[in-house]
């Protein structure tokens, strides 16, 4: 039998402290995700890319699914989605979805941390408008970030969520296929399967949650075996921890006869590992001074230095100026930091040219405490029109367009100035614009976790820097008000408590 099913995506992780907001034009930029599609071209925008609707379209085809197409938005992380870009695009989704005619499913990409200005919950409303339109009864299936806010409402408008495993996240497309096997058996069978949710109770670091380190390397191996006959799916989600409103933080979710067992046995190995969610941080002087060691101890690789609490990944706009000004002000011989974005430096290098040298009032424009503009002498050394294709594991082959680009040098320090802002999670990222990330002694990444997909294999040494920058380091220094109380700040953290 061949099924009918609708195909979707409206992506957005939200930092509900950061200071800028996701506008309908970012979700048509993509900003490190494909642009805005909303037609047939939806199947071959995402063909080979690391993306959860990617592995869900190849699963269909195998499947022999007719699928049709809604439309997929995401826009890279930042502070809430804007009323109008909710609405528009939520639209727009439900009403293709209307008019799809008999359907036998429904897939959809969704994020799982969205917040908007409107509303807390931008997945759980979602998807209880695309089930007033399907009905109780049609399967209703979606993929989601391991940094999902999974929210009662959610859970009770799909028949199944099944979350990433892998964070830096290379396996989004993995996890697409996983769903769509689950979407399908939903449909084969005609059953509904007994669903488990539970919550869990302190917030973690995010660069502490990578799947490449203890103790959630151990926790995510344990979903896939725990999942049999009698347990269908099996997800951890981490929660992404700056998103203020009540149903943020980790929480688990399964389905099937057993989903209740697996469930609990999940939430007592997450509780048993609360003390082993820890690592050594840096100030940004101490992390280029630990590095500068290094290099000179001979180090074989580039130490990476991540400027975890600039992270656009994690809603930062990736402009701050801590981590360079300890590079310049140390007069490192080799070094080389990305992204910068800063429209104006960018459109002033490529009006002087290459080799010009000029005055430049670098980044700092997002207000954030601490920070400010860098004012430098800096050569342009290098321009780019700002498109590459990430080619490592965590974008997947990617096309990315960062606008008007150039390599800025400033001394020994490199800076790569981008227009448009992503994370740097790709060695494309630097060579687009010259620099080679192999040969340079100390690289500085405005990432979290997901330059690991791509740098861990020629890093020498990671090092976990904070300098000032929109997305806290830890959660309990963050200004909660509508955190559930209780939910405690971090591992072996005090409870929030909110004040009156």
């Amino acid at each position: 039998m061949t099924y009918r099913v609708a195909m979707g995506g409206f992506l957005h992780e939200t930092n509900t402290f950061a200071p800028t907001r996701a506008t309908y034009a970012d979700f048509v930029q993509g900003g490190g995700y494909m642009p805005m599609v909303h037609d047939d071209t939806m199947f071959s925008a995402c063909r080979g890319i690391n993306l959860g609707i990617s592995g869900a379209v190849e699963r269909g085809g195998e499947c022999d699914w007719q699928m049709l197409p809604l439309l997929w938005a995401g826009a890279i992380p930042s502070a809430h989605v804007t009323k109008e870009a909710f609405e528009d695009i939520a639209e727009a989704l439900v009403t293709r979805l209307s008019a799809a005619g008999p359907l036998d499913g429904v897939f959809l990409d969704l994020h799982g941390a969205m917040v908007c200005e409107h509303l807390d919950d931008g997945e759980g409303e979602l998807l209880a408008r695309v089930r007033a339109v399907v009905g109780p009864s049609m399967p209703v299936v979606a993929c989601l970030d391991l940094h999902g806010n999974i929210t009662a409402r959610m859970v009770d408008m799909a028949d199944m969520l099944v979350g990433f495993r892998t964070y830096p996240h290379v396996d989004m497309a993995e996890t697409g296929r996983r769903a769509a096997e689950g979407l399908d058996y939903l449909m084969r069978s005609g059953t509904q399967p007994t669903k488990a949710f539970r919550r869990l109770d302190y917030l973690i670091p995010i660069p502490w949650q990578s799947t490449d380190l203890e103790p959630a390397a151990s926790l995510y191996a344990r979903l896939a075996e725990l999942e049999g006959e009698s347990v269908i799916s099996a997800s951890l989600f981490m929660g992404f921890p700056a998103a203020d409103f009540n149903e943020c933080g980790p929480s688990l979710v399964a389905y099937g006869s057993d989903a209740n067992a697996a469930v609990e046995q999940l939430a007592d190995e997450f509780a048993k590992a609360e003390v082993s969610f820890v690592g050594q941080t840096f100030s940004a002087a101490e992390g280029v001074s630990e590095a500068q060691r290094l290099v000179k101890a001979g180090s074989v690789g580039p130490v990476v230095l991540a400027d975890t609490q600039d992270n656009p990944g994690a809603g930062g706009d990736s402009n701050t100026t801590g981590m360079l000004r300890a590079l310049v002000e140390a007069e490192v011989a080799d070094a080389a930091l990305g992204l910068l974005v800063d429209p104006d430096a960018a459109l002033e290098a490529h009006k002087a040219g290459e080799g010009a040298s000029l005055a430049f009032d670098l980044g700092g424009q997002s207000g954030v405490v601490g920070d400010s503009p860098y004012q430098v002498i800096a050569t342009v050394e290098t321009l780019s029109d700002g498109h590459l294709t990430a080619r490592g594991s965590y974008y997947g082959g990617a096309s990315l367009d960062l606008g008007l680009s150039a390599c800025l040098r400033i001394g020994g320090v490199r800076v790569v100035v981008t227009t448009h802002k992503a994370q740097l999670a790709d060695r494309e990222m630097f060579r687009f614009v010259g620099i080679e990330p192999e040969t340079t002694d100390i690289l500085v990444v405005k990432s979290s976790t997901h330059f690991r997909a791509d740098f861990t294999s020629i890093a020498a040494h990671i090092l976990i820097c904070l300098a000032p920058g929109p997305m806290a380091f830890s959660p309990s220094d963050l200004p909660w008000k509508h955190l559930t109380p209780g939910m405690r700040l971090g591992p072996l953290g005090d409870a929030f408590h909110p004040v009156d």
